[in-house]
């Protein structure tokens, strides 16, 4: 109990560190809730990058003067910085990619495309985001493979019976989300890993909705790639991580050449640099990595055991809030969420709910998330989707109620 008041009294001025949450939009107080889809920013972060331009600014691992060293061991970091943060083995696990998208996509095509036959599987979920549906689709075409999917329980859980089941010689792959961006729903990783390594196939998990809400260690997880988003855990856009086993990693062809991926090039062939470089070919996004680490190290100032109670807090907080406007329907109940409601309300469309919601400088989702799979399932056109940050409040949620009285009231 303490820690969670703690957390709470943490929020009233966490809430300050964000410079975009003071604003209006509409002549009404900027209320976010779609951190799901890109979390918002803290100085700390736009300073780090702010003063790397400013002062430290030159290519990496190239130079031999003053700034090119400063930026190579900044960038260096950033990498030992995350390694720690989610307790990779080594460093040279931690691959600097665009973001969880070009994440999966390089596992697809280095390891899927090395590994995968005719005739093989891949066993994705139907809670996965498109990124990590279509390049395994694109993998299963291009090789002859199959693509087998875990359906859901009514409660939006995973039916863990079916995914147990669906294992046969040819499974070569597990490619599953560790929280849905749509039901928040957190799935068993330890439990999915522990089945899918009794058949030794490997799994890949889809962190990007799990490490801004929860403690993540990938040892403990025994998951054998795990991806992620900076932008989704309040660091920039444009860079995210592939992280694997080493000898995976090692074992991987590169997906792209260029520099810094080398070790010798001659027109007779060429050789390849060690792990990470191996898969980081050209100019990395060096500010956005000095971000990343300015990221972690916030989220860790104020520590995940208070970012969860708090998450916790308000989501109970907005469960029975919400759940007292008449019509409101919640969309997945699972027991272990993440901080994201998905909803409907009355029969009003979530655009239409999205755009009124809007004139009241209230932000939320809607439609199908980058999900269609899932939201089709369910049997509807599209949901709307409210998604709390580190950040959001109390107020917050009252403001929603508010607001989504406002919308009953225009659209009945």
């Amino acid at each position: 109990m303490c820690v969670l008041q703690w957390g709470i009294r943490m929020r009233l001025d966490i809430h300050k560190d964000f410079p975009i949450l003071d604003q209006n939009i509409h002549g009404r107080p900027l209320v976010y809730l779609d951190s799901a889809a890109s979390s918002q920013k803290p100085k700390a972060v736009i300073e780090a990058m702010t003063h790397y331009y400013e002062h430290d600014h030159a290519n990496i691992h190239r130079g031999i003067y003053t700034l090119s060293e400063r930026a190579t061991v900044l960038h260096d970091q950033a990498r030992d910085r995350v390694k720690q943060f989610i307790n990779a083995k080594s460093s040279a696990e931690i691959i600097f990619v665009r973001g969880t998208t070009e994440a999966i996509n390089l596992a697809a095509h280095s390891y899927g495309r090395s590994q995968l036959r005719a005739g093989d599987e891949i066993i994705v979920s139907v809670m996965e985001h498109h990124a990590n549906i279509v390049p395994w689709q694109m993998l299963a075409a291009s090789v002859g493979a199959h693509i087998k999917v875990i359906p859901l329980l009514p409660t939006g859980d995973l039916d863990m019976e079916n995914y147990a089941s669906l294992f046969s010689p040819r499974t070569r792959l597990v490619a599953i989300t560790h929280a849905s961006n749509v039901l928040g729903t957190v799935n068993p990783i330890k439990k999915i890993t522990a089945i899918a390594h009794a058949h030794h196939v490997p799994v890949l998990v889809d962190g990007a909705q799990a490490v801004p809400h929860l403690s993540v260690d990938v040892q403990d997880l025994d998951c054998d790639f795990y991806v992620f988003s900076a932008h989704k855990m309040y660091g920039p856009t444009g860079i995210g991580v592939l992280y694997g086993k080493q000898a995976l990693l090692e074992n991987m062809p590169p997906w792209q050449g260029g520099g810094d991926m080398i070790a010798q090039v001659s027109f007779s062939g060429t050789t390849y640099a060690p792990l990470p470089a191996k898969f980081e070919a050209g100019t990395p996004a060096i500010a956005e990595a000095i971000g990343l680490h300015a990221a972690i190290d916030y989220i860790e100032t104020i520590g995940m055991p208070a970012i969860m109670a708090h998450e916790a807090a308000l989501m109970a907080y907005a469960k029975t809030r919400l759940g007292d406007i008449p019509g409101f329907r919640f969309i997945g109940m699972a027991k272990e969420k993440v901080g994201v409601i998905a909803f409907t309300l009355d029969d009003i469309h979530p655009h239409d709910m999205g755009t009124i919601l809007d004139r009241s400088g209230i932000a939320i989702r809607a439609g199908h998330h980058c999900a269609m799979p899932l939201v089709m399932s369910l049997g509807l056109p599209a949901v709307a989707r409210v998604s709390f940050g580190i950040y959001s409040r109390r107020a917050d949620v009252d403001a929603l109620v508010k607001g989504l009285y406002a919308v009953k009231k225009v659209l009945a």
